[in-house]
This record gives C-alpha cells, structure tokens and sequence, in this order.
C-alpha cells in the first residue's frame, strides 16, 4: 500500500483547525472529536470511509485491554514505528501508562501536531516532550489510488 502525500494530510487536518470538539462527531467547522479529524481527514485525503464507525461510549478507553483504535487502523493504513514519524503521520496516544492508546493527532511537522482536545476543539499545537513520550501507535493514510 503506497502512503498518501504528506502535504495532502497536513493541508486537509489544517482545513479542519478551529472545528469545536463535539463527542463522536466528524463535520468541519460544525464539530468533531479526535477520531472525527481523522475521519475527515480520511475523507478528503482517500475517499469514502471504508466501514461505519459504531457509537461509542465517552468511556470506552478506560475499560477493557483491546487497542481498538490500532486495531481499526491496522486494517486500513500503513504502519510505521513511532520513531519513524513524519508529518502526515496519524498518532495514536496513550493518556495513561499501561492504558489503550485513545487519542488521535495528526503530526505536521517534526515538532506540531493537530488534534480534537475537548472544550478547545480542532487546535495545532507543539509536541511536546509530554504529547512524544505519549506516542503508542503511528500510521500512514494510503494513496487514493
């Protein structure tokens, strides 16, 4: 599976900056969670999601051992070491040690990344060492073609 280009990734995450945080939402400039930004990312970096996303639960990271969202990911997108990131990469993070990894981002540059933070919304920030060492999971969107 060849990657998307990275300026295509970064330019759709950056369309969507200033959408408010809205739980289990995926429309720009209306709402959107963390999750919902990669959606729409998706959308206009590939196409048509590939399958419907079932409602989940504000909780759902804090129970159960399973790493849906790398799991999920797996299925569709190229996998690359965190270390190996790039911008355009899509991050998955863990908010806790030892917990599922339940947090998306987009990195755009060595040191900035976008993301869906609640009561702030669709917002670019700096990675921070704090946000890096949270790095569990990193993908790659696939080529549309």
């Amino acid at each position: 599976m060849k990657p998307a280009d990275p300026a295509q990734v970064i330019a759709a995450a950056r369309s969507w900056r200033g959408t408010p945080y809205h739980d289990q939402a995926s429309v720009k400039s209306a709402g959107c969670d963390c999750l919902g930004l990669a959606r729409g990312g998706w959308r206009e970096v590939v196409g048509p999601e590939p399958f419907p996303i079932p409602p989940y639960s504000r909780d759902w990271g804090e129970t159960g051992s399973v790493e849906v969202l790398a799991t999920g990911a797996r299925r569709m997108m190229v996998e690359i070491a965190p270390a190996d990131v790039g911008p355009g990469a899509l991050l998955l993070f863990r908010m806790r040690p030892r917990a599922i990894a339940k947090h998306v981002g987009i990195l755009i540059a060595p040191d900035r990344f976008i993301h869906s933070y609640e009561r702030l919304g669709v917002i670019e920030q700096p990675l921070s060492p704090a946000w890096r060492r949270r790095i569990a999971f990193a993908f790659l969107f696939p080529d549309r073609t």
